[in-house]
């Protein structure tokens, strides 16, 4: 696609809409960079208006949507905002800062999504992939902006993208060799109302491959597996539960891959630095998506023992008077939060609580049962899930007002031989940033005790 001379509009001043807002600068464009926020309550933006970039400041883009020949919006922006039916209504086409970052991409892109275990999957990948590809970039959801690493990719590269339904919702075009759905359980409807929309964004990520592509899907996910129905891409399945044909496989503490020329054992789970069933997935998957991209088994394996896993997942933070404290801050929905608690080998106090992303409680209480011994409130879902633990005749609560308070109320309520696990089941943005800054202020606590 030619960018120069065109009128491109980029929605969102945070890092991705920055980012794109530059890339498309540096291609010729006539570019200008909206925000809600008035420029007096940014950061500095001085840098951005000396490239040449315009910002379009406190206010919505519908006055200024149809002089635009293309918008790019950033994925936190929701397509239900006025100025999206504006600029169909005046022929403009809108499109996400991924496929923004796609159509200059000269390489072959891994894209990666699901539910849950996305950024653990693609930073692992991405170790994986530079063995052989080195000046491979990891990009995405995982927190670096696509549009900023495209421009230094060459054709003899890789992208290893980690994608969000946000991403996909205004994604087309996008086309990935290999793609990965690592699961699917209830997320985001407070933004995509229905699981069935939800799951309908998901598969936008292998919705433009061809029989030269590959998808990696979990088998054990019944709306994975049916998705095998629904891609030209070759499939290659991963399971934790079955001996399966052909993919790859856990059997008892072995991952085993039976696909193509490979029929052998990956590495034992004993070797691995990764904790939980979950993380086990996780490594089946980037291996699968490693053997697609033409990786030697040798490196796969080196890179595996060696992966200490990503920040916010389940992260040792210290032990203090014998009780271990983990952070999990990126278990921001109910089906992360209970992989959280399923890893914990001790008697937990957990925090939880925060945003209300519409999700529903009982599933994750239910894994209270002898593994959580008292739950500690925080946020705007705290009433909500108080009344669900009571609905489950779990009553070992308390609710505070402050995040400050909560990490120092497990403090005594663990005893030697505890843990304290940060794993809220609910995003963060009732009292953080980000879910990187709960988990930041969680470690900055402990490590003060």
């Amino acid at each position: 696609m030619d960018f120069r001379g065109k009128k491109i509009l980029v929605c969102g001043m945070a890092k991705s809409g920055i980012s794109a807002a530059m890339l498309v600068n540096s291609l010729g464009a006539d570019v200008t960079l909206q925000d809600i926020k008035k420029k007096e309550d940014m950061d500095d933006v001085s840098y951005i208006e000396n490239a040449g970039i315009k910002i379009y400041d406190g206010k919505n883009p519908d006055a200024i949507i149809a002089d635009m020949d293309l918008v790019v919006v950033s994925p936190g922006i929701p397509t239900s905002l006025s100025f999206f039916e504006v600029a169909e209504k005046s022929g403009v086409r809108i499109i996400s800062e991924v496929e923004l970052s796609y159509f200059v991409t000269p390489c072959p892109i891994i894209a990666i999504t699901g539910t849950n275990g996305k950024t653990t999957t693609t930073a692992l990948t991405g170790g994986i992939i530079k063995k052989k590809y080195p000046k491979a970039a990891v990009v995405g959801n995982i927190g670096v902006p696509y549009s900023g690493k495209v421009k230094r990719l060459s054709e003899d590269d890789y992208v290893v993208a980690e994608i969000s339904s946000f991403q996909l919702e205004t994604a087309y075009e996008f086309h990935p060799h290999i793609s990965a759905v690592l699961n699917i359980t209830p997320d985001h409807l407070d933004r995509h109302k229905t699981v069935e929309n939800y799951m309908h964004m998901k598969e936008k990520v292998f919705a433009n491959q061809t029989s030269n592509d590959f998808v990696i899907l979990n088998y054990d996910d019944e709306a994975t597996r049916k998705m095998a129905e629904k891609t030209d891409a070759k499939t290659f399945f991963f399971s934790s539960s079955k001996s399966i044909d052909e993919g790859i496989y856990l059997k008892e503490n072995d991952i085993i891959v039976k696909w193509g020329t490979f029929n052998e054992k990956v590495v034992s789970v004993n070797d691995l630095k990764v904790l939980g069933m979950h993380n086990y997935e996780n490594v089946m998957a980037a291996v699968a998506i490693s053997l697609c991209a033409g990786v030697c088994m040798k490196d796969i394996v080196s890179t595996l023992k060696e992966f200490g896993g990503v920040e916010h997942r389940i992260e040792f933070v210290k032990t203090v008077d014998g009780v271990d404290y983990y952070n999990d801050s990126k278990g921001t929905n109910t089906d992360a939060a209970i992989r959280g608690i399923m890893a914990m080998q001790k008697p937990c106090v957990l925090i939880g609580g925060g945003y209300d992303k519409g999700s529903e409680y009982d599933e994750w209480v239910e894994k209270f049962d002898g593994r959580v011994k008292h739950l500690v409130l925080i946020g705007k879902t705290a009433e909500k899930i108080e009344n669900c633990c009571k609905m489950h005749s779990f009553n070992k609560i308390s609710k505070c007002e402050t995040f400050e308070e909560a990490v120092n109320l497990c403090r005594t309520l663990a005893v030697n031989g505890d843990c304290v696990l940060l794993s809220p089941a609910c995003a963060s943005w009732d009292m953080f940033k980000s879910y990187e800054q709960r988990g930041d202020i969680f470690k900055e606590i402990v490590r003060a005790f």
